[in-house]
């Protein structure tokens, strides 16, 4: 947007017309007539980003567009413009148009040097799908760039897939995080085969010395009530179910999705909503076999009551003695 300066007095160096005029979008202030620049005043026009200080007092100057590791140049780099317009606003010629757009196009190649930014732009790029994909949030994302340039120094990427070691750094930060994702869900949203994620998942988790902490099953029962349809009550039915195990250890060295699975379909019985071990199991990425398995140890330890249907459905009878018999069903 032009707009005339407040000293539109001042008269061109070069003219001699007192024409000043500046352009909003680029911050320059130049010649309305001859279109001889006088100010450069390139600043961020977009929205205002203010830096704070420790006393929390708001600082008056602009901070500019955030860096980030999800960038192979940490969002540091200068490039050309897209608006083919010359500094008085109006559109370029065509022969200029197709100079600037060779000007534009060898730009963007010289910025990449070196093998390593190469690689870093193929792999972000491949994060940036993925982010939209499977729903992450931003702190996984950085988390996941931290991880890969840390690989990259240590020279791990060298023979290597470039898209298994981004999926397996990804799935390195759901867990660091506490994000419910499974290697599976990972490997599939990136058409890489599992066995190749897992390989450069334990390549990382050696090289890099780090240690994942094992996710809760609690957080894992959202995500799969909310694909499978249940209601809250359900929800926080099988919450007290997953919160009574965990205090007796149950849920240790068990699978995550696993567990919350059978909680759910737990949870189910007791409240009398209908629905089947296929429903959950197809949203919680298991199968109907480990349900059964983990309905079963919940069942006995946490000594819950359930319909007699249930237990025929589930392979088990109970008897009038109360004793757990289990009944060989084909799988």
């Amino acid at each position: 947007m032009l707009s005339l300066d407040s000293d539109s007095y001042m008269k061109c160096a070069r003219c001699g017309k007192s024409a000043m005029v500046t352009d909003g979008s680029t911050g320059e202030r130049f010649c309305g007539v001859c279109g001889f620049v006088i100010n450069e005043r390139i600043e961020d026009s977009g929205p205002e980003r203010r830096s704070f200080s420790k006393e929390e007092h708001e600082d008056r100057s602009r901070t500019g567009v955030p860096s980030s590791l999800a960038m192979h140049d940490m969002g540091l780099a200068t490039v050309i413009g897209h608006d083919n317009k010359d500094a008085t606003g109006k559109p370029l010629s065509i022969s200029m148009k197709s100079t600037i757009t060779r000007l534009r196009t060898w730009d963007s190649r010289s910025q990449v040097h070196e093998s390593q930014e190469r690689n870093l732009r193929q792999a972000f790029s491949e994060l940036s799908r993925m982010k939209d994909k499977l729903a992450l949030s931003d702190s996984v994302v950085e988390k996941t760039a931290y991880i890969y340039r840390k690989a990259l120094e240590k020279n791990l990427t060298r023979g290597r897939s470039i898209p298994g070691l981004i999926a397996a750094a990804m799935y390195l930060a759901c867990r660091d995080t506490g994000t419910p994702r499974t290697l599976n869900e990972v490997a599939h949203q990136i058409n890489i085969k599992r066995k190749d994620v897992s390989r450069c998942y334990r390549l990382l988790l050696k090289e890099l010395d780090l240690k994942m902490p094992v996710l809760d099953p609690i957080k894992c029962m959202s995500r799969i009530s909310s694909q499978a349809r249940l209601s809250e009550k359900v929800k926080r039915q099988a919450l007290k179910i997953l919160e009574d195990a965990n205090k007796l250890e149950i849920t240790a060295g068990k699978d995550p999705m696993g567990m919350a699975a059978a909680a759910l379909y737990l949870s189910c019985a007791i409240n009398k909503e209908g629905t089947t071990q296929k429903v959950i199991a197809l949203a919680a990425g298991v199968t109907e076999v480990t349900i059964r398995n983990r309905c079963k140890g919940l069942r006995e330890l946490l000594d819950i009551k359930i319909p007699d249907k249930l237990n025929l459905r589930l392979g088990y009878t109970e008897k009038s003695t109360n004793s757990v018999i289990q009944v060989m069903t084909p799988e």
